[in-house]
């Protein structure tokens, strides 16, 4: 059988590695001059870094698996982080309890409370007991106003912004259940898993597999159009006209529906119904710290951006010869004026907020940046979510969709895209 497969992100490298396994022909459609999608990598200080911070959790079994069967378990590494909450000025640890019971900007009965909850939420079995509710009204309920605004409140306008108050508390049950999950025992720590040399060896790796297996990958070749007869998926055509049986589309839903145009309009008013975040990441190359944490959460509304993740507070900075690797994290809707901004344009945006961080903080200390957009990168999940995730199965046989908007309640990650890739290979494999 002859399979077309859409996009080379992780999904996409796994349905195809998964596929050409089990014997069949497939061509991997990939519009990027490189593969990987948001785990994508560049060349910095003579090694690679991905262009969007990545890591893994200790519980993430489907890349585990993955990851030992292309034998590169013994190049991850598992690393303790430090996490932790700018406020006010200040740089607060937030990884134990005691970090919690230690955090200042809430009262004692509110540090309580905020504790209670996280416990809960971690143990609370049925997501879909939760998903009705939003979480700003379930955590302002249970751990109160001022627990709600210093805390969850930057943790969801992380990732949705403008759309924070509408997102449901299942999602934000998925995000305890993963990053906890990474905690030892005695909740004392936090391991995070990275692989050696970046995640580039991963991804080349799969695609490795996939001509192994006789399957062909087409670089900076994107899928134009989806020919489609008496409800059958025909050809794929990108540049030329593939014919195919079968095509697994991994593709943010609005460019699948600009290539596959016929689909039926009740699938197509589906996809329609959940929009994306763009993702925005400035990734800096200095000659100096910013802070000692890993991942800083701001709890700061006036700041420009939602989050600082020190890369080599996670990895050794001797591994790019010394220099310090900042991103600069940012979701936006694209009517946002920071959308359409160039790097120097938003760095000097967030230079002062920068200088909030570190007052010693300098331009100078920035030898080089970079800036990420991703426009599909987060789906906002809002209230009652799971009845509007489309089918991997379209009403058009031999067609198959598999992008993050399916990944509800587990939030966007390597993990759950390499998950996607292995579900949506089975049902094309039938």
């Amino acid at each position: 059988m002859k399979v077309g497969v859409l996009g080379g992100g992780l999904a996409g490298l796994t349905a195809a590695y998964e596929l050409a396994k089990k014997g069949h022909e497939v061509l991997v459609f990939e519009r990027a001059p490189y593969l990987g999608g948001q785990a994508s990598t560049f060349e910095v200080e003579g090694t690679r870094l991905e262009r969007y911070y990545h890591h893994i959790f200790t519980g993430d079994a489907d890349m585990a698996k993955l990851i030992e069967e292309l034998g590169l378990a013994d190049r991850m590494q598992w690393l303790e982080s430090k996490v932790g909450f700018f406020h006010r000025g200040q740089i607060y640890d937030f990884v134990t309890p005691m970090d919690l019971l230690r955090f200042k900007p809430l009262g004692l009965l509110q540090r309580i409370r905020a504790g209670l909850v996280t416990v809960y939420l971690q143990r609370f079995g049925d997501w879909r007991e939760l998903e009705n509710v939003t979480a700003q009204e379930w955590i302002r309920k249970y751990a109160g106003q001022q627990a709600e605004e210093v805390i969850f409140a930057p943790l969801l306008r992380a990732k949705f912004g403008e759309y924070s108050d509408q997102v449901t508390i299942a999602w934000l049950w998925s995000k305890f259940k993963d990053r906890v999950g990474s905690r030892s025992k005695g909740m004392t720590r936090e391991l995070l898993g990275y692989m050696e040399g970046s995640f580039q060896p991963f991804i080349d790796a799969l695609a490795n597999g996939i001509a192994a297996h006789g399957g062909k990958i087409l670089t900076g070749t994107p899928a134009e159009r989806l020919t489609i007869e008496d409800q059958k998926v025909k050809s794929v055509t990108a540049g030329d006209v593939w014919p195919v049986d079968r095509v697994v589309a991994t593709v943010p839903s609005f460019v699948f529906l600009e290539i596959a145009p016929d689909v039926p309009d009740d699938y197509a008013a589906q996809l329609r119904e959940v929009s994306y975040q763009t993702a925005m990441c400035l990734v800096l190359k200095m000659k100096r710290s910013l802070s000692r944490i890993y991942w800083l959460n701001i709890s700061d509304p006036s700041f420009p951006f939602v989050g600082a993740i020190e890369h080599t507070n996670l990895i050794p900075s001797e591994k790019y010869n010394g220099k310090h690797i900042l991103y600069l994290s940012n979701y936006v809707s694209r009517s946002d004026p920071l959308y359409s901004a160039s790097s120097e344009e938003l760095f000097l945006r967030y230079l002062p907020s920068l200088r909030k961080i570190n007052p010693e903080f300098e331009e100078d200390w920035v030898e080089e940046m970079w800036l990420y957009r991703e426009d599909a990168a987060q789906p906002i999940i809002t209230r009652g979510y799971s009845r509007r995730i489309p089918s991997y199965e379209t009403p058009v046989e031999g067609l198959y969709l598999a992008n993050t908007t399916q990944i509800y309640p587990q939030d966007r990650g390597m993990n759950y895209s390499v998950r996607l890739g292995r579900v949506v290979s089975e049902l094309a494999a039938r």
